[in-house]
Parts: structure tokens; sequence; C-alpha cells
């Protein structure tokens, strides 16, 4: 049993248990070989007697071994001692993307997007390695308290071979794809649909499918269509859209193949976010909403699909664990995989992306330098946003608006892609909220994301809109608020406006809105500064990682040098920004470069005795000896004479492990009588020589 304060593997002191799995608890532990915290996982002791768990627990740890990524939590050391199953690994201080969600309602498309790739990047190394997470739900991922973003808890990862896989195990259900629903075929695309519905959740705050029970929930991944996340929240740009859409579509044929292709269109929206970029994979049979099958609903029924964990902290192992046999599984349906199919589905794609690239670039030469008359929003214009040359406009039919409700009006209008510009005048002819008139005429063909202007009766007693542009987003607010408006805030990047201030609002000053009426107003988020990726650095050469990270755009100011037993001398072992992340130019990047290995250093404490019986029977006490320490590598450290014992050995500071202490006497011999002279003839002096080798004491 784990207690606090006990040591594990000689080396691994155990501090504080910061978390809790289905087999395995973890722990917060010092590493005193390497002066370093780490995480340790311990297999729970009901189960370290079972030979099926003890199995699953070791093909974890090998699994996770292999992976080594910055946005991978990553595994040190793994081991055994006294029935107790151990893995050590990264500890990371931060806090769980789903805590994150939770504490900012939503995230920003660009923040879920760099969250995203540096995601998709940690998967990536694990399906090159052929390794599926199976449980990519936000509750596995951690930011770190410098912004690094790592993918945890491989508990149920297996290789993927080239076999089909038939997965015994379940992830969350708010992020199982359908296939694993079923118990069908899963493989790489099944992180990515789960990966979309995270990226769902991040940008709306809420997960696309829930329900009463956890099977119902996965009654609706099978069956239900999936909600697009611009319902929830309509700025979201339409790339972005698209691609969750991708990642989560039914059949795994239409996903992303792979996390190359999904990391392409991710960087691209951070670029060009409103285009429409996404090629969406052809449909189809099995890509539509089908209904589930009596089958398909006693599969589910027949697996226990867990709650969620309640814990917070850092996990490392699922607490998901099919409760069935290799028996059951020989029963149940699989997943439809026919390679030869995708083979062929695949040649028609690019066939047709070929023929729809020559038609574009065709219809691009006849339109190219006419704009048309395409309304652009006034307020700000980014980087981003500014048109291509080269895009073909979609026209849609502008819908007839005049006469209904403003809320109507405005909703018709959206959904035709359009976006609707509220302006306000009194009338006593037509009742307050009713749309009078708009800028375009019903039936007119009209570019997708024009701005159409609704003039939108006041009625007769209108209340004048004050000048809120130049103010701040609270002075704005407090004013409009104060005359008993509503206030929606939108943000941009301005070049001329500091960050938190008005740039533009709608209904414009002057004009008389109905009391209760919404304005809204953009708010500047300042100069846009466009990332730079941090490029690798760990694992080379001080003056090549400067250089490096210079030509990226960064700066090194900061460089130390510590000992480091995985690296060699004059390595980069650690930079603080991690490989792949997205940081403001200029950014300053602190490296430790590597000292090689530490040398341990020894101690010697020691009271020298005299030669002891056992070693010199015919010593006799008080005869001076000479006494020498001497290390190993021949440091000569204590040379003196003495007839006195025991003789003080005090040195700190050595370089090797152990030494020899020589003591030296000398005795004198009997006299003898010579047989022919009779003379008595003095004995002779033998030097005698006693050895004692010395193990120090480390420091």
């Amino acid at each position: 049993m784990v207690k606090i304060g006990m040591m594990i593997g000689d080396r691994y002191e155990i501090l504080e248990k910061i978390g809790t799995g289905g087999m395995s608890d973890v722990y917060k532990a010092k590493c005193h070989k390497l002066n370093r915290f780490v995480a340790v996982k311990v297999l729970k002791q009901e189960f370290s007697e079972n030979a099926n768990f003890v199995s699953k627990f070791r093909i974890e740890a090998q699994a996770a071994a292999g992976l080594t990524h910055p946005n991978i939590v990553n595994v040190y050391d793994v081991g055994e001692e006294n029935g107790i199953y151990y893995i050590v690994m990264e500890l990371v201080e931060g806090i769980t993307l789903k805590k994150y969600i939770e504490k900012k309602a939503r995230l920003s498309y660009k923040e879920a997007v760099s969250i995203a790739i540096q995601v998709s990047m940690g998967i990536e190394a694990a399906h090159n390695n052929h390794i599926i997470h199976r449980d990519i739900k936000p509750q596995n991922i951690i930011i770190s308290m410098d912004g690094k973003v790592k993918v945890t808890d491989f508990g149920i990862a297996k290789a993927a071979t080239s076999n089909t896989i038939t997965s015994n195990v379940m992830g969350s259900v708010h992020y199982t794809s359908p296939e694993q629903a079923r118990g069908g075929y899963s493989d790489e695309k099944s992180d990515i649909y789960s990966l979309g519905i995270t990226m769902f959740e991040m940008l709306t705050g809420r997960v696309p499918f829930n329900g009463e029970t956890t099977v119902a929930i996965a009654i609706k991944h099978i069956q239900e269509e999936m909600p697009s996340p611009a319902e929830f929240v309509p700025e979201i740009p339409r790339s972005v859209e698209s691609i969750v859409l991708k990642c989560c579509q039914k059949s795994p044929d239409r996903r992303y193949q792979n996390m190359q292709e999904l990391l392409a269109d991710l960087k691209q929206s951070l670029l060009d976010p409103d285009e429409d970029f996404v090629v969406q994979n052809e449909p189809d049979i099995d890509g539509g909403t089908r209904m589930i099958t009596d089958s398909d609903m006693a599969q589910i029924k027949r697996r226990t699909i867990y709650q969620e964990p309640t814990q917070d902290s850092m996990r490392l192992l699922s607490d998901t664990e099919a409760m069935y046999g290799e028996e059951e599984m020989e029963d149940e349906e699989e997943y439809d995989y026919n390679p030869r199919m995708e083979r062929v589905t695949t040649v028609l794609a690019i066939l047709a992306g070929v023929v729809i690239c020559i038609i574009i670039i065709i219809l691009a030469v006849r339109v190219f330098g006419n704009s048309g008359d395409e309304d652009s929003p006034s307020h700000i214009i980014t980087s981003e946003e500014e048109p291509s040359e080269s895009k073909i406009p979609e026209y849609v039919r502008m819908p007839d608006v005049k006469g209904i409700n403003v809320e109507d009006a405005s909703k018709a209008l959206t959904d035709q892609g359009l976006v609707p510009d509220i302006q306000y005048q009194e009338s006593d002819a037509i009742d307050m909220g009713v749309v009078i008139d708009a800028n375009v005429n019903a039936g007119d063909d009209v570019a997708v994301g024009s701005t159409v202007t609704l003039t939108v009766s006041a009625g007769i007693t209108g209340v004048e809109v004050p000048l809120v542009v130049g103010d701040t987003y609270e002075e704005g607010n407090d004013s409009l608020t104060a005359l008993g408006f509503s206030v929606t805030k939108m943000e941009g990047y301005s070049d001329t406006a500091e960050a938190g201030m008005i740039v533009s609002q709608s209904p414009v000053a002057g004009t008389k809105a109905p009391q209760g009426s919404n304005i809204t107003v953009t708010v500047s988020l300042g100069k846009e500064v466009v990332k730079v990726q941090v490029p690798n650095l760990v694992g080379e050469t001080e003056e090549d990682g400067i250089i490096e990270a210079t030509e990226a755009g960064l700066s090194v100011d900061s460089v130390s040098y510590v000992f480091s037993s995985e690296y060699p001398e004059g390595q980069i072992c650690y930079q603080s920004c991690s490989h792949g992340s997205y940081v403001d130019p200029g950014t300053s990047l602190e490296i430790r470069v590597s000292k090689g290995p530490e040398q341990n250093t020894y101690k010697c404490d020691l009271d020298i005795t005299g030669p002891t019986m056992e070693e010199a029977p015919d010593y006799v006490a008080g005869t001076s000896v000479v006494v020498t320490l001497i290390t190993d590598d021949d440091q000569v450290l204590l040379e003196t004479t003495t007839a006195s014992f025991p003789v003080k050995a005090n040195y700190s500071g050595i370089k090797c492990p152990g030494g020899t202490v020589t003591l030296v006497y000398t005795i004198t011999g009997e006299p003898v009588i010579d047989p022919e002279t009779g003379a008595t003839v003095p004995g002779t002096d033998q030097e005698k020589v006693v050895h004692r080798h010395i193990d120090f004491t480390v420091e």
C-alpha cells in the first residue's frame, strides 16, 4: 500500500495524492536522483493481483513510453516493487481544458483553433507510432501554467495494426465516435471525431449531443444529425465551422483521413477564417443519418459506459473498461470497411478536385477585376478579411423582409448568409420593430457575406442613440444601458484604435431606436499581430538554437546551464515555449543547455583506528604508524605519522566513491647469538603494511 512519505524504487518520494482513476491512483512525487518533481501512477491494490489488469497496466506503460512529444505527457520510468506496479511520468501543473472552458464559458475561435493545433500535433505523434488514443476529450487535455497544451491519459490506447481493430472499450460517451458506440471498427479517424466534438465544445461551451442516459447519448451519435456550432455562436467563421463538421461526419470515410490533413486546414483557418477552403469528401451510403437497428441497440446496452469522473486532477488512465469477454465480442457486428472501395473513392475524389480547380480558375479569370456592388462592413477590416482577387463570390436571392418583425427579418438574412445592419427611424404609421425598408430589393441577387441595411420603425417614442464611438466599452455600455438599450459586443482588430475602445456602432448616433432595442458596438482588439510558430530547439547546439530562434522572429534572452542525463553536453535540453505553439513576434525564450550528467561528490567522515589483532598480531600499541588515505583516483587526502589512535579524517568534495587507508609500522626481531663467535646479534627491523578499503558517502 502506498503511503505519503514512502520511497519507491529507491528514488521516488511520495508527497501527495493528486488524482484517481478506475484502475490507478496518481501521486505527486520527488525524484531524488534527478532532483525533480514527477507524477507516479500506481495500480490500485485490488487490481494488482489480477493478471489481466496487470497486463493492461504494462501494455499502457509500454505504449506511452514510446511517445515523446512536447504536446504529450511524457513517461519517464516504469517498475514494480513489493507488488506495487507504478509508472513515472511528467508532472504537469495546470488546468484541464474542461475546467478552462467552464471558466471562460466558451473560447474565441482563434484560441480554440490554437489549442486544437497543439492537441492535433500530439495526436499526430501518437498516430505516427501506430497508437490510437480512443478517449480524446477536454478532461484529457491539460493547459500548463505557461500555456503549453498536452494530451494525457493513454490508458486505453492500443497499438494499431494493419488488421481490423475491434475495440473493447468506450470513451466518455459525449465524445465517442459512432463506430465506437456501435462497438465496430475504430482507428485514427475515431480520434479525429472526438477532437471535432472537443472543438465544438470549445467554440460553443456545450456538447452537441446530450441525454438522460449514456445509451441515449450514444444513440444520438449514431443516428442524429450533427448540429453546426454556428447555430449556437453565429460569429464562428465559415472555415472553422466546416472543419468541425468534417471531423464529426458519421462515416469515417467522410472525415479527415489523417491528422496532417486536419492540421493543414486548422492552420489555414487562422490565415483565412472566412474562406470556404475545406474540401468535403464524397458522400457514401453510410454517410447520412441512419436509423439505429435492434442489433445496434443491443450492443450499446450490453456495454457499460461510466459516468465522467469528478476528479479534476491529471488522470493518465481511462475509467472506462469493457465488462464482457472475448466470446461476446465475436458476435458483435463490426464496421463495414472496404479498402478497395476506399481506393476507388479516393481516385474519383482527386479527379473531381482537379476538374473543380480548373473550373474555378476559368471563372476567376472571367470575373477578375469586377468586384461588383457587394457591400462590406463599415467597421473593422482586418488583414484576414481582405477580399482575394481570385475569390468567386456566391450569390443568394434577397428575401422580402418589408413589413415583418425585425427579429424574423434578421434571421431570414442570416439564414441566407447575409449580415443585417439595423437602422431605426420614428414612424407613426408602422408599428415599432417592423421593417420599413431595406437597401436591397427583394428578389435581387446579392453576394453572400454582404451587409443589408434594414430600416426599422422606432414607433413614435423612439430614444435617440448616443454617440459611443471613441469611448471605452465600459463607458459606452453604461451610456447605452442607462437609456434602456441592450448591448451586443463584437470585437475586431484596428490599426488606429487602442484595445478596448469602441470603433463603430449600429444604429449610428443620432438615430432613434425603441427603448429596449439592441445596439451593436464593435470594440478594438488593438493592432493585429501575426503569430509565429516556435521551432524545436531541443537537441540543437546553443549557437544553432539561438540562430534558429532568431530566424523565426523570436529572441533568446536567457541561457542557463544545467546537468542533464538525457542530452549530451552542449545541447539545448529545455525551451520555455513549446515546439509548434504560436506566439507573438519578438517573444523572448529561455533555453537551458546541458552540462552533461551530473557528477556526484562524496565526503569522508572517518575515525582511523590502529592495526587490529586480526590485521597485525605482532603490532604493539604505542608503536609509531605511518597513516595514509588515498582515493581510488590517486588523490592523497592524509599522510601522517602517529602512535596515538584514532586519527580523524574529515574531507568533502571528493570526486570518486572510495579510497584506501594504509597503515605502515616497523617491528624489531628478537636478538640472536652467533654460534661461531658467541656474540649476541641485535634483531633486524621488519616493515609491516595493513590496507583497508573505505567507501565514501554521497554528499
